[in-house]
């Protein structure tokens, strides 16, 4: 089968391959398009054409996936360029301001091309394979010349365990031929679907945040090169034409002209394309450049020129379908549509060589010498946990400079209150000053308030770190000069082995850990419910003591089970000499309970949403590293139940509480002492079974007439008023609660809606409260913004001799939500007990 390529005015055959190397076609032995590719075939191709053309492509294995499946790069160039590439990454590094030396910018642009994020958006992989074909098709003397001037950075798959999940699941439905009708089967994914990773993570909205294997992997390789463009290969609903640049608004502001400049150069050269082969596309809707963490604004805020092209099609469209205009869409014409937007990006990128590089490092140097935003540098304040030490992990993998503060007093803008106020630096203290070559992304990632020029956002509009991860800052107008390189001194605790208890404080995400390990030693560990202090040390409520009594069994191996816990995620321990303490309860007060053992069932399958439940399962394993039973939902049953002292429901709608028996059943084993640990739509959920909680809804005298007559080509934008994609919102915390223990009085929530929940009576408690006037940071509508006041987000309701822990809000939000973890480790470990 051979094609004529029209779509770049190649004359070549590029299915015909040559007497050296095979096309796609001859290598799959199919023709591209005419069925999905299993990753392993994607990466034999690659493989092949590497070894075919060792002086022009060069591939390496930066990773592999949760599953096992290789993580690719792929770098094709002239042999000139790959023989010295190298040092085309160092001078890249050089221009992007990592270096003290200058950079060269009489060297190749880098165009790096990423594929298949989504794992059931499978077109753009078969497309990788045809663009890397034509890159290296001897016949096709274009590319060559390209070449000259770029080299090109292919990731073939950057989902693999997504893709496969999709393919393998596709080709045991798809028939003998593609069924174009989108009612059969071969277009209804199954639960959990393939876009997500091997935990059901959207590997899209974590570029920033590299809360996932595959992504970290990548971003530590993509700051080793800092491209000039950089393209996201996507699929939407089929019935829509291709989408490229230039993006929708809102654009953030620290995106320069020149970013928007090539991004409508490149969309008119690929507009130029689609309109000689007679092909939809739309341009300026719907993907906007805000949100920091997506595979187009990452990039941007790294210098780059970042793009989403979004080809229409996605797990419904199979291999063919019909769309609403009654056209047949197959998945050559999706791939097709790729290949061209890729080599057309190419083609730009290599036209404009020296003004790419020009523009690239100028961007770097304004960013350094007049860095714009709110504050000169952010001052981030010690904390007796691990919150500020996890985020300095964030700065450093996203490339960002921090150093430690020397001791003084600094006026400046307390993000907690809005308002100027003098504050003392003291040991420990840290400060990221704006003036270093990625201060636009430091200021993204650290602004109070996100400064959105149009309200009609894809994501949420609200991150700023300090709220994220629960660390006090404050904005300076001015650089701070009196830093440090140096860590202060760690503090020594002398521990006595022969001490009646050891004491871990209740203070962070680390305690969380040491606890987990504990608990999977078979260690018995109480916690204090209030104060109290001992030989000098003050233990905060919360604090977790490991006593002698109770655990004989480990003998004088007791205090080394405690270090080594304690040591493996940094967190200090204490001996505690007595029983008897110096104020506060004693160790054999009932104020210091024993905490039962969790067994954890985790609901998934139909009705669940899997990227929440994927939040939880991977919190679980991989954060905390506790054992957990994932039992899918139709499963749940009696003897299930009687295994479980811990039921987690993630984000979903629960349809057997709909059912007397069950829901009758599900009361009696909490009231047995079960615990539910219910998570947005799950409390909604709960609370249309009749658990005793009921959502706020609006007053009579806060409802008003609306006189207005809508305009209807302003629908869209009136529907906004009702609309919060997400805003960060400060709740009122009850820290003498459980629940609350190791904050203070304060959490800040991202809210994504407008629902609250009444405030419980009789023995139940209202732990995380909304009042009026609560909005922080990011955009919500005027109508929602009116109805969140005066209400719960967080509770606890006793039920007999159980419990119920109410999280309305996502408190592990695509797990880079830091402050949340401690929240929900309260709900899992120490609520209830």
């Amino acid at each position: 089968m051979k094609r004529l390529l029209l779509a770049m005015g190649f004359t070549a055959l590029f299915f015909s391959g040559s007497a050296q190397q095979q096309s796609p076609e001859q290598f799959l032995g199919y023709p591209i398009g005419a069925k999905y590719s299993a990753h392993h075939k994607v990466v034999s191709y690659f493989k092949y054409v590497a070894a075919q053309n060792p002086t022009t492509v060069k591939l390496e294995q930066y990773g592999e996936t949760n599953e096992g499946r290789p993580l690719l790069l792929t770098f094709i160039s002239s042999a000139e360029n790959i023989a010295q590439l190298e040092s085309i990454r160092k001078n890249n590094l050089k221009l992007a301001g990592q270096s003290s030396e200058a950079g060269n910018e009489n060297a190749p642009a880098i165009v790096w091309l990423s594929y298949n994020v989504h794992g059931n958006e499978t077109s753009s992989s078969e497309a990788a394979m045809l663009t890397l074909w034509e890159l290296v098709n001897p016949n096709n003397s274009k590319t060559k010349e390209w070449l000259k001037n770029v080299v090109v950075v292919i990731d073939p798959c950057i989902n693999p365990d997504g893709r496969d999940r999709y393919v393998n699941w596709f080709n045991s439905v798809v028939g003998k031929t593609a069924n174009p009708q989108p009612f059969v089967r071969e277009h209804s994914e199954p639960w959990p679907g393939g876009r997500p990773n091997h935990y059901y993570f959207d590997l899209n909205r974590d570029w920033a945040w590299q809360t996932q294997v595959e992504t970290r992997q990548r971003i530590q390789r993509y700051n080793q090169w800092y491209p000039q463009v950089h393209v996201d290969f996507h699929e939407q609903g089929y019935n829509s034409p291709y989408y490229f640049a230039p993006a929708a608004e809102p654009y953030h502001d620290v995106i320069t002209p020149w970013q928007r400049e090539l991004q409508v150069m490149i969309g008119k050269n690929h507009a130029k394309y689609f309109d000689a082969n007679g092909w939809l596309f739309f341009t300026k809707e719907r993907f906007d450049l805000l949100y920091p963490s997506y595979g187009d604004t990452y990039p941007t805020y790294k210098g780059a020129i970042g793009m989403t092209f979004e080809q229409g099609g996605h797990s419904r469209g199979g291999a063919a379908v019909i769309n609403a205009d009654g056209d047949t869409l197959t998945l050559y014409d999706r791939l097709i549509h790729h290949y061209t937007t890729g080599l057309s990006t190419i083609e730009v990128a290599a036209n404009n060589k020296a003004r790419l590089l020009k523009e690239f490092k100028t961007y770097f140097e304004k960013a350094k010498t007049s860095p714009g935003g709110e504050f000169k540098a952010v001052v981030l304040k010690a904390d007796q946990g691990d919150r500020l030490a996890r985020l300095k992990s964030l700065f450093d993998r996203n490339g960002i400079e921090w150093s430690y503060v020397n001791a003084a007093t600094y006026t400046g803008t307390n993000y907690y209150s809005g308002k100027p106020e003098l504050f003392k630096v003291e040991a420990g203290d840290v400060v990221v000053n704006m003036n270093q070559a990625n201060s636009n992304m430091a200021r993204v990632l650290l602004e109070r308030s996100t400064r959105v020029t149009d309200s009609a956002t894809y994501d949420i509009t609200a991150w700023a770190m300090p709220y994220v991860f629960g660390v006090q800052a404050y904005g300076v107008s001015n650089y701070i000069s009196a830093i440090s390189k140096t860590a202060p001194a760690a503090q020594t605790i002398a521990v006595d082995a022969n001490a009646t208890a050891f004491a871990i404080k209740w203070n962070g995400l680390n305690s969380a850990q040491a606890l987990s390990a504990l608990l999977q030693k078979g260690v018995r560990v109480r916690y204090a419910e209030q104060d109290f202090a001992i030989d000098g040390n003050s233990f905060e409520k919360g604090t977790l003591i490991v006593t002698k009594t109770s655990n004989q069994k480990f003998g004088a191996g007791l205090e080394a089970l405690v270090k080594e816990a304690a040591a493996s995620v940094g967190q200090n321990y204490y001996s505690v000499r007595s029983g008897f303490v110096d104020k506060g309860y004693d160790l054999g007060s009932d104020k210091v309970v024993t905490i039962q053992v969790p067994k954890v069932t985790l609901l998934a399958g139909d009705g669940v949403s899997s990227l929440r439940m994927g939040e939880v399962w991977h919190f679980m394993e991989q954060t905390l590293k506790y054992p957990v039973n994932v039992v899918w939902v139709n499963d749940l049953n009696k003897g299930i139940l009687a295994q479980t002292n811990v039921l987690i429901l993630a984000d979903g709608r629960y349809r057997f509480l709909s059912d007397k028996t069950m829901n009758d059943a599900l009361k009696e084993w909490v009231s047995n002492g079960g615990k539910i640990i219910a998570l947005e739509g799950a409390v909604d959920a709960l609370s249309k079974a009749d658990w005793g909680i009921k959502a706020k809804e609006e007053s009579s005298g806060d409802k008003k007439k609306d006189t207005t007559i809508n305009k209807y080509e302003n629908r869209e934008r009136d529907a906004l008023e009702g609309f919060n994609p997400g805003s960060i919102y400060k709740v009122e915390l009850d820290n003498s609660h459980p629940l609350g223990f190791g904050f203070p009085n304060f959490y800040y929530t991202l809210k994504q809606d407008d629902v609250l929940y009444e405030y419980m009576k009789d023995g139940n408690w209202n732990v995380g409260v909304i009042k009026k006037d609560a909005h922080v940071s990011g955009f919500i509508g005027v109508k929602a913004k009116e109805k969140l006041n005066e209400g719960m987000v967080f509770g606890v309701q006793q039920y007999g001799r159980g419990s119920v822990v109410y999280l309305a809000d996502d408190v592990l939000f695509r797990n880079f939500w830091e402050n949340g973890k401690l929240l929900f480790s309260n709900a899992l470990f120490l609520v209830g007990q």
